[in-house]
C-alpha cells in the first residue's frame, strides 16, 4: 500500500511539473538581432539583418540588407513561434518571402528561405 501511495504521489508531482512547464511564458529567445545568411541564391550568398522585438506577447520586426545601408527597413509581416523553431514573412521586391529557423544552440540558428535556400542565422551581441 505504501509504494502504491508513493507512486501516485510521483505521478501526481511529474503531472504537475509537466503542466506548469506548458503554460510558462514563451522563451525570450528569438528576441534580438540576428546576422541570416541564405546561400546558394541566383544573386549568390545574401547577408540579412532581423531584429526582432517582442510586444505584447508577440514577435514582430524588420530586416535590413547590410549590403544597402540607405535602403528601408522591410517590415516582417508575420512571425510564428513554434517551439524551437521560428517562420517569418516579409514582402520585398514584388515577391513574399518565408525564412523557417530552428535552434541550433543558444547563438544559432538554421533552416532555410522560402524551402529553397540554407539559411543559418546568429545572434548579433
Amino acid at each position: 500500500m505504501r509504494k502504491t501511495a508513493f507512486i501516485f504521489i510521483f505521478c501526481m508531482l511529474a503531472l504537475a511539473f509537466n503542466s506548469r512547464s506548458q503554460t510558462a511564458a514563451p522563451a525570450e529567445y528569438f528576441a534580438g538581432k540576428w546576422e541570416i545568411l541564405v546561400v546558394g541564391t541566383p544573386q549568390g550568398d545574401s547577408k540579412l539583418v532581423a531584429e526582432l522585438v517582442r510586444t505584447d506577447g508577440k514577435l514582430s520586426g524588420n530586416i535590413v540588407n547590410p549590403a544597402e545601408p540607405t535602403a528601408d527597413k522591410i517590415q516582417i509581416t508575420s512571425v510564428e513561434e513554434n517551439g524551437e523553431k521560428i517562420s517569418m514573412a516579409f514582402s520585398t521586391q514584388g515577391y513574399d518571402v518565408t525564412i523557417d529557423l530552428a535552434k541550433v544552440d543558444d547563438d544559432n540558428m538554421k533552416g532555410n528561405l522560402m524551402n529553397m535556400f540554407d539559411a543559418t542565422a546568429k545572434r548579433v551581441k
